[in-house]
């Protein structure tokens, strides 16, 4: 964290150095990792005429992207309850790389 927030010693920095780079309608993930501090990481950047406007950091996290379903009218009117269908679209592929157990979380879009 103080690496991050440029409180650290001036000897300590951390380079983002992406590994993977997928692009999924107007949300870009960029993938890295730093082997000597077992750290992966994952940004989430909202991007809008070619501008980031938003920015989502995960480290040391197990991401899963899933795209939203839509339920067809047809569906809806035969059951009660119809599950959406939330297929995923993307998947983080470093968090094992790190030597220990990380979170999981799941993104929807």
């Amino acid at each position: 964290m103080r690496i991050l927030t440029g409180t650290a010693n001036s000897g300590d920095s951390f380079r983002f150095e992406p590994l993977k780079v997928d692009a999924i309608g107007p949300t870009v993930f960029v993938e890295g990792q730093d082997l000597a501090r077992n750290i992966t990481w994952v940004h989430a950047w909202s991007v809008t005429d070619g501008i980031i406007t938003q920015v989502r950091e995960y480290f040391n996290t197990s991401l899963t992207v899933t795209r939203l379903g839509n339920q067809s009218r047809a569906a809806a009117a035969t059951s009660a309850f119809t599950p959406l269908h939330c297929p995923s679209v993307w998947e983080s592929s470093l968090s094992n790389r790190v030597g220990k157990s990380v979170p999981g979380l799941v993104l929807a879009i």
